[in-house]
């Protein structure tokens, strides 16, 4: 799980990096997705040498260029029970929006330190997404020391913006898998202000 996870992490910073530019009019999801992962790799060719060295870098480039264009409301909604979420205060869900954001850079910034040379085969969206509001863009990982993995990612409009809200490596769920930890931690008697604790705690020791 933890290995998924981190390929999760690698895929959404290849995904994501460079969307102001790409993100902002597009009405074709999958060459925008496209668009993005080719400034991403090319990005980290650039800067491959200094990723391991220079964490301070990848935490930079997921707040101004990756956290603003992916929903953290949907997706701190989601990944929460739906008992837990509606019985949160507001200050508890701004809180823990706060935590899982910190959650998702770091382990975003840590996998994409170990980019070597993966590249991106994206696929047409199947049938007219005329009038959708939400799409899945497929694409395959190929990698020079292993087989082909098969990516899908999800978005939908926010107002007049696609905005990705999970993805998913060989059928795993980003969301999900953060949806089983926290799922774990609150079964086992935690509440709310400890699940926050806990966040807080463990990403204070991955700085």
């Amino acid at each position: 799980m933890k290995k998924t996870v981190t390929t999760l992490f690698i895929l959404l910073g290849l995904l994501l990096s460079g969307m102001q530019v790409a993100f902002a009019n597009s009405n074709d999801p999958v060459g925008m997705v496209q668009a993005l992962a080719d400034q991403m790799i090319a990005s980290l060719k650039a800067h491959q040498t200094t990723l391991k060295s220079n964490p301070a870098l990848v935490y930079s480039l997921a707040y101004k260029i990756v956290i603003p264009h992916a929903d953290l409301d949907e997706m701190s909604q989601r990944v929460l029970p739906a008992q837990t979420w509606n019985q949160a205060s507001p200050s508890q869900r701004a809180q823990f929006k706060t935590a899982f954001t910190d959650l998702l850079v770091r382990t975003y910034a840590s996998a994409l330190a170990d980019y070597t040379d993966q590249t991106i085969r994206f696929f047409p969206l199947r049938g007219n997404i005329a009038g959708q509001n939400a799409v899945t863009v497929r694409s395959q990982i190929v990698r020079s020391d292993g087989p082909a993995v098969a990516v899908s990612y999800r978005l939908h409009l926010a107002g007049s913006e696609w905005k990705l809200y999970d993805m998913s490596v060989e059928g795993v769920s980003l969301l999900q898998s953060f949806q089983e930890q926290f799922r774990q931690k609150l079964s086992q008697g935690g509440n709310m202000d400890q699940l926050l604790q806990d966040l807080k705690r463990h990403n204070t020791q991955r700085r």
